[in-house]
């Protein structure tokens, strides 16, 4: 440890820390994107708390719409689930991208760029992944929220 400290006052710490921001914003926007999903997720189990208690209290084809929207809610969950699952790794990459970061400014050893573009690349295709189970969930939400044919009243005038 007491080894370091000579090569950290040689150490630009202002580059490193330059160098670090971007990472560091990118770990932001994963917090950002992280609450999203989150609240997402929180109000798709309220409404299905809501249909499951209409379950029971259903018949006909009140009953098949139920079932059929709590399907999609469980698909939903499913898709958020994931979604939220490789955020969080893609964030945890980044954290230790950042410390990669650091390391590299302070040591000087030749295989550590190429542990850092991977790490990078590696984050970005969790974010990658990530988006689009979050898109995969929105699709199957507006399905969900489309007016049903059902309950559209056909009109004689022309449009």
């Amino acid at each position: 440890m007491i080894s370091v400290l000579p090569e950290l006052a040689k150490t630009d710490i202002v580059t490193v820390l330059q160098t670090a921001m971007a990472p560091a914003f990118l770990l932001v926007a994963l917090g950002g994107m992280l609450n999203i999903f989150t609240g997402r997720l929180e109000r798709i189990i309220d409404r299905s708390r809501v249909m499951q208690g209409r379950y029971l209290e259903t018949e006909g084809e009140a009953h098949i719409l139920c079932v059929n929207e709590l399907r999609d809610l469980q698909l939903r969950i499913k898709y958020l689930n994931s979604a939220i699952y490789f955020s969080v790794v893609s964030a945890i990459v980044v954290c230790i991208l950042i410390g990669l970061l650091f390391v590299m400014g302070l040591v000087s050893h030749p295989g550590l760029e190429q542990i850092v573009a991977g790490a990078f690349i590696a984050a970005m295709i969790l974010l990658s992944v990530a988006l689009i189970q979050f898109s995969r969930e929105v699709r199957t939400g507006i399905r969900d929220f489309m007016i049903r044919e059902e309950y559209l009243e056909k009109s004689d005038r022309a449009e």
